[in-house]
């Protein structure tokens, strides 16, 4: 099956989500083409941003266990752009 690269942002409300959020990212590190975080110390939240080069199962699932965590909201965004010959990831 082939991926594709998508993003997911990420919006944390409660700062004791953040780590359940980054042990749940660093479960999938091996899609992770690159991580934003930042701070918003003003509205005391986080945002990360995720980009992520894997199948559509894949990103699918860990926006869902992000959206499932306490006071996390998690969106993906997928490129048009597809890649049949790339191989799962291990």
């Amino acid at each position: 099956m082939g991926t594709r690269i998508a993003v997911i942002s990420i919006i944390i409300e409660n700062p004791d989500s953040v780590d359940r959020v980054n042990s749940t990212l660093h479960d999938y590190r091996n899609y992770i083409i690159g991580r934003l975080g930042l701070p918003y110390h003003k509205r005391g939240i986080s945002i990360i941003c995720v980009v992520l080069d894997a199948q559509n199962d894949v990103i699918s699932a860990l926006s869902g266990k992000l959206g499932m965590i306490p006071d996390v909201t998690s969106k993906s965004v997928y490129s048009k752009v597809f890649n049949p010959e790339e191989s799962e990831r291990d």
